[in-house]
């Protein structure tokens, strides 16, 4: 088993920065892409930004410029520097990981999720 877990969340004005941590533990073999999606009250979940293994990024066209994502494969944890924050990114952000265990059987993990909020 593989747990996911975020930290780094809160309350945020506009315009100002909050870095998120994302720590995977458990029976890792590999871990291949990492990444943030965010779900906002009334809204689907959607994706924010991702990286693999070789560090090759993506990002939602609406953090673009304004967040960066980059991940410690030493430490199995993956980042969200997130700069210039505005009300519109208020969500709950939850980490993901496509990982293949030490059984060589690979699948999706999903952190808990971690609260941000920005007020303007």
């Amino acid at each position: 088993q593989v747990q996911l877990v975020e930290s780094g969340g809160g309350l945020v004005q506009a315009g100002g920065s909050l870095r998120l941590s994302c720590v995977a533990s458990g029976s890792i073999y590999r871990i291949n892409a990492m990444g943030w999606y965010r779900q906002a009250p009334g809204k689907q979940r959607e994706l924010v930004a991702t990286v693999t293994s070789g560090g090759r990024t993506n990002y939602a066209d609406s953090v673009k410029g304004r967040f960066t994502i980059s991940r410690d494969n030493a430490l199995n944890t993956v980042y969200l520097q997130m700069n210039s924050l505005k009300p519109e990114d208020t969500a709950v952000y939850h980490c993901n990981a496509d990982v293949t265990s030490a059984s060589y059987y690979s699948r999706d993990y999903w952190g808990r999720g971690t609260q941000v909020t920005v007020s303007s």
